[in-house]
């Protein structure tokens, strides 16, 4: 059942119908559960859209020098959503969580990944990394305080910024690190950082693609 929804969502997508619309209506007729519904929102993208991220998705050796504009929740909710086996690589090619998760919250563990991503940073080589994190979430300011100390702590050039709306600020830069698709649509270049600090700590997210062959056996 999944397989006949996700090939009339396609259908749908690749003839010009808005997501929204479309998803509803094929759900609605395959009556999916909330999980299936929302992995073929988070996964299923036009042909045209994934063409379009395929030309803009950087390989890691393409990072040096430039200035990478990060999404900060939107990166650490990914990555933690990576670790706990609970994120997807979708048709686009970018990684996303699966989790029902709406603002980040602040955990034990949430120092100790920014010090990882900071440490990749500087493995990159980026020239300056931007982090913008929403001020609303709660305790924002501790944790650009602890991006600011990770940065810091491993000398990589970097800004750390709470900011009302995190999209308007990063769709204003060239190169970006996020899964959101209005950024996406919007940055010139962009780079999956959840998925990459992920792999250097052994966790790989499961395929969409694979996981709809998997269903239709």
């Amino acid at each position: 059942m999944l397989v006949e929804a996700y090939r009339d969502l396609k259908y749908l997508l690749n003839r010009g119908y808005r997501k929204t619309y479309a998803l509803e209506f094929v759900a609605n007729h395959y009556r999916l559960p909330r999980e299936q519904r929302h992995l073929l929102a988070r996964c299923v993208f036009p042909d045209s859209w994934i063409e379009e991220v395929k030309m803009k998705l950087l390989e890691p050796g393409e990072l040096g020098g430039k200035i990478l504009a990060i999404d900060g929740f939107n990166v650490l909710i990914t990555l933690e959503s990576l670790l706990e086996g609970k994120a997807i690589l979708c048709e686009d090619g970018l990684v996303r969580d699966l989790k029902y998760q709406g603002k980040y919250r602040l955990n034990e563990g949430t120092g100790e990944l920014l010090e990882e991503i900071a440490g990749v940073l500087g493995e990159l080589g980026v020239e300056k990394a931007v982090f913008f994190y929403g001020r609303n979430v709660p305790k924002s300011g501790i944790i650009r305080t602890l991006t600011e100390e990770s940065l810091r702590g491993l000398g990589v050039t970097g800004e750390v910024h709470l900011v009302r709306n995190p999209d308007f600020e990063l769709k204003r830069f060239e190169t970006v690190a996020t899964a959101d698709v209005a950024i996406v649509q919007k940055a010139g270049t962009v780079f999956d950082l959840a998925r990459f600090v992920g792999a250097k700590l052994g966790k790989h997210p499961g395929c969409f693609i694979e996981l709809l062959g998997e269903t239709e056996l």
